[in-house]
């Protein structure tokens, strides 16, 4: 992109905290970015104002008083009073989940909580703005949900009789020393993992925590990009390469300390092949 990309960081409000955007401004200027900080206490008008007059590429607003719900839209409604309507306005701070539809409904493109990191705001604001940016999918949908047990003879009764779902067939994993029962439901599968050796993962994990669902698999079109991306904006991984997996398929594992202790797996299926 030719020219650098303009951001207006905004303190909607009575809100007289401005450290976090403060912080924010200095992170999107090391990312090449140009930054207009208006300061303390603006009006919606005034924001809207700003923006135009500084012919900016996007709104970012920042807000800890809890008045966003109020504050955002109104911010969005006077740059649509001016024909500045195509200005995307992006928002952070302490928002409350509950509260995120609402302000997505009402027009902001994207709500960052506090525990966003700066690199995943810049590179969105560089992939929204500037449309050679090479975008790295979302996850296509779950894929499976692994689930340890002891004997896949001994589990399989209740998924195949009691729920009266469909194995598909069972595969031995060499490398992760593991045998994997595929059971189909709707679009998706259960995965029960049988440890086939005492170093296998699924023998550790069941050793220590019992059996029970030990990850959950997000299929992916690009997994080197996704790595490549998680990679850049800080994300552990407990497999920085992708690796064979069951049914041919590429694999990664994304560490527990950043999933909120859930262990994640993504997989990439060759074209052809399903999960």
């Amino acid at each position: 992109m030719g020219k650098k990309i303009r951001v207006l960081v905004a303190k909607p409000g009575l809100d007289g905290h401005d450290r976090g955007a403060l912080v924010i401004s200095q992170a999107l200027r090391d990312h090449g970015m140009e930054v207009i900080y208006t300061g303390l206490r603006q009006s919606p008008l005034q924001i809207a104002q700003a923006a135009i007059q500084e012919d900016v590429d996007v709104v970012g607003l920042s807000s800890l008083s809890g008045a966003h719900k109020t504050l955002f839209p109104k911010v969005i409604e006077e740059l649509e009073k001016r024909g500045a309507g195509d200005i995307p306005v992006v928002g952070g701070g302490v928002i409350p989940s509950e509260d995120i539809p609402f302000l997505l409904e009402k027009g902001v493109k994207r709500v960052f909580t506090s525990g966003s990191s700066t690199e995943v705001l810049a590179n969105y604001i560089q992939e929204l703005i500037d449309p050679q940016t090479e975008q790295v999918p979302p996850p296509k949908k779950i894929a499976h949900i692994g689930i340890a047990v002891n004997s896949i003879d001994q589990g399989m009764s209740f998924y195949t009789d009691s729920l009266g779902l469909q194995l598909e067939g069972v595969e031995e994993v060499e490398s992760e020393g593991v045998k994997v029962a595929f059971i189909k439901i709707g679009d998706t599968r259960f995965e029960l993992l049988e440890p086939l050796t005492e170093e296998s993962p699924i023998r550790k994990f069941i050793d220590k925590k019992g059996e029970g669902i030990h990850h959950i698999a997000l299929e992916v079109d690009d997994i080197q990009a996704r790595l490549q991306q998680l990679k850049d904006i800080g994300v552990p991984l407990i497999n920085e390469e992708a690796k064979l997996g069951a049914h041919n398929s590429q694999v990664s594992f994304i560490h527990p300390n950043a999933t909120g202790k859930v262990l994640f797996e993504l997989c990439q299926y060759p074209k052809g092949g399903e999960a």
